[in-house]
């Protein structure tokens, strides 16, 4: 079809756009943008007069002049940029045509403030599921409750390293709960979710360096786990103080799963005192994940609960998944579990899809009720403070003490790492410290002859 005034010209195309309906001429002329003026006159009732003033028709130098023009935005939809405070209509048309040679991310860029892009990241990494539900509520906090109050105003093309780094000062600074000051790894997260954002825009071509690098952070030493020794325990029931991370020694350990064996949840309790899978991986398990015959327990999912919503999915990383041999005393326990579940439901057994750690009402349990359960426990047992998750490290400490080998532990614990094995999860018992010491000093006096008088030792 042609239009009456032009040989071989396309008549005038309508699309739907939203509620509205925008021809191809006027998307075109949003494109090339629009000159306008307007002023900042003030009427009876305190506001702005912007395009309604009188005073525009009659005086032509009366305001400013300004452009608006649509520009190719992220993910290929289209926004719409304003700028104005030109003195003439010729400075304003200079500034636009000047504006529309510059490619669209340099626009984005001069246009967009950090907070603009760092909601947009957050939008674009929740669409794409890139994240685990709660690594992406920790970004969500970490953005919302520092970077965008401290750095939100700031234009992205204009963000520097010394804008970033005192934004970093002041949030060393900023009080938690308690009147204590942030931790040092807290203030590392949140500069590790900035740095993680810009490198994000520098890929996108927003910016040319990403400002989060090279900035001075506290070197405030991680809580080094430690194990409640005699020494501690006595310290803590005289003063109350107790180290930030402390997991059991083998006796505390022994001492409640003695007293929990009535409990109805006991095989849970064994399973994390002996294998150390995490709360969630727990909650998620079903019967199907059993295997009797082989005496294997798989883990390949696990639930984490956000704002009270449950969120079920993979394990924290890939080595995550993974399957624990169970010994003959866990064969048994988990066997007359599946029977007390059995009686529980009126001599029916249990469907593979059910899961296997459940209410009183057969309900499937969750991560969060499992901590204040334990927590409940332990305070009629006057052991020393541990959390649920500190069970955990001491799976790992009871199978370094057992001579486990490294890489056994690390795939039993689903870490990614045997680092974070080692350093964060693997404690020395006092056992194990006393009997390798003895063993060393046997090597060496195999070798070394040495004339010792032992007189009076026993007294020192």
């Amino acid at each position: 079809m042609t239009s009456r005034r032009g040989y071989g010209r396309p008549a005038i195309v309508w699309q739907e756009v939203g509620l509205g309906v925008l021809t191809v001429v006027e998307q075109l002329r949003q494109e090339a943008g629009r000159l306008y003026r307007r002023c900042g006159c003030r009427g009876e009732d305190g506001k702005q007069l912007g395009f309604s003033c009188p005073t525009l028709k009659q005086d032509r130098q009366h305001g400013r002049w300004y452009f608006a023009v649509q520009v190719e935005g992220l993910e290929g939809k289209r926004v719409r940029v304003r700028r104005g405070g030109y003195a003439s209509e010729e400075l304003a048309r200079r500034a636009l045509a000047e504006f529309r040679q510059l490619p669209s991310a340099e626009v984005l860029s001069r246009m967009w403030t950090v907070r603009r892009f760092l909601e947009f990241w957050l939008e674009y990494l929740e669409e794409n599921g890139l994240l685990r539900p709660s690594a992406l509520l920790s970004y969500q906090r970490a953005v919302r409750s520092f970077l965008i109050p401290e750095l939100g105003h700031y234009r992205l093309s204009k963000l520097r390293v010394k804008q970033v780094q005192r934004a970093m000062d002041r949030i060393c600074r900023h009080q938690v709960r308690g009147g204590r000051l942030i931790a040092a790894s807290t203030v590392h997260q949140i500069r590790a979710v900035l740095r993680s954002a810009l490198s994000d825009a520098r890929r996108r071509g927003l910016v040319g360096f990403n400002a989060a690098w090279r900035l001075r952070m506290p070197g405030g030493a991680r809580a080094h786990p430690v194990v409640w020794s005699p020494t501690r325990e006595s310290a803590w029931r005289e003063t109350g103080i107790r180290p930030r991370v402390a997991c059991w020694e083998i006796a505390h350990l022994a001492r409640f799963l003695e007293q929990m064996q009535d409990d109805r949840l006991f095989a849970l309790w064994w399973l994390v005192g002996l294998r150390g899978p995490r709360r969630g991986e727990l909650a998620a398990l079903r019967w199907r994940d059993l295997d009797f015959a082989s005496a294997e327990l798989t883990i390949r999912e696990q639930i984490v609960v956000i704002n009270g919503v449950e969120h079920l999915g993979p394990p924290k990383s890939a080595a995550g998944v993974r399957v624990l041999a169970l010994d003959e005393t866990s064969v048994k326990i988990m066997w007359a579990h599946w029977r007390a579940e059995q009686v529980r439901r009126g001599g029916v057994a249990p469907d593979p899809d059910d899961p296997i750690f459940t209410y009183d009402d057969g309900r499937q349990v969750k991560p969060d009720w499992l901590t204040r359960r334990f927590r409940k426990l332990c305070a009629g047992l006057d052991l020393p403070p541990v959390r649920l998750h500190d069970l955990r490290h001491g799976a790992v400490s009871l199978a370094g003490a057992a001579g486990v080998p490294l890489k056994v532990m690390q795939t039993d614990a689903g870490h990614s790492s045997p680092v974070t094995t080692v350093e964060v999860y693997q404690h020395v018992f006092a056992e194990t410290a006393h009997r390798s010491v003895a063993e060393t000093a046997s090597l060496l006096l195999s070798h070394a002859k040495l004339r010792l008088n032992l007189e009076g030792a026993s007294q020192a």
